[in-house]
């Protein structure tokens, strides 16, 4: 799903529990976001692929959660009154490129359910690690009983055994482009076997 239709955006991801939005911003703006990451993990130190709180440490982040273009999409596909959580950059490259292992959102902070914007802040496809989903899987919760991955990031995945591998969709994106899911839905990301950076910032 690619439209920017309210009403087409809403009925994909009521069907599927994500939208891909390819041309959410411009890619000319992510340079900076990426200089912004790049200063914070200087100061606090490496974090294995993932950071929490850029917001707490950059303006620039702080102005992204405002943006009316996410905002307008969030607004179609979910709800009319949209609060902030949290956001962290994920990033890949050639020292840090292992896959994410299938999960939902949702066991991490349970409660009410939400909707995350995963923004390509480099060009993603399926060689540097982008995003892959199983559609139409937000319609339940599942049991993440496989364990701590080897990198030890994940405390909740499911057996990759129970995912339907030829139902899956990669989500690549260019830089600038993003994609919309629920809390639900179950979604992994490729290894980066390219080599270069791979960085996403995700709002929740």
């Amino acid at each position: 799903m690619t439209t920017r239709d309210p009403s087409l955006l809403r009925d994909a991801y009521a069907r599927d529990g994500f939208v891909v939005v390819p041309d959410l911003l411009p890619a000319g703006r992510m340079a900076p976001l990426k200089d912004d990451i790049r200063a914070i993990l200087a100061e606090t130190g490496d974090h294995g692929g993932v950071f929490v709180g850029l917001s707490a440490r950059s303006e620039r982040f702080r102005d992204l959660h405002a943006d009316p273009a996410i905002l307008d999409v969030l607004e179609a596909i979910a709800w009319p009154r949209i609060e902030f959580l949290s956001d962290k950059v994920v990033y890949k490259s050639s020292e840090t490129g292992y896959a994410s292992p299938w999960h939902q959102d949702w066991p991490y902070w349970l409660g009410g359910h939400k909707a995350s914007v995963w923004l390509a802040l480099d060009d993603a496809d399926a060689s540097n690690g982008c995003l892959k989903v199983l559609p139409g899987s937000h319609r339940a919760a599942r049991v993440h009983d496989a364990g701590p991955t080897e990198a030890g990031t994940f405390g909740n995945s499911v057996r990759p055994e129970t995912v339907d591998e030829a139902a899956v969709v990669s989500a690549a994106v260019p830089a600038g482009g993003a994609v919309f899911f629920h809390d639900l839905l179950l979604h992994a990301s490729h290894p980066n076997r390219a080599g270069g950076d791979r960085f996403a910032w995700i709002g929740t």
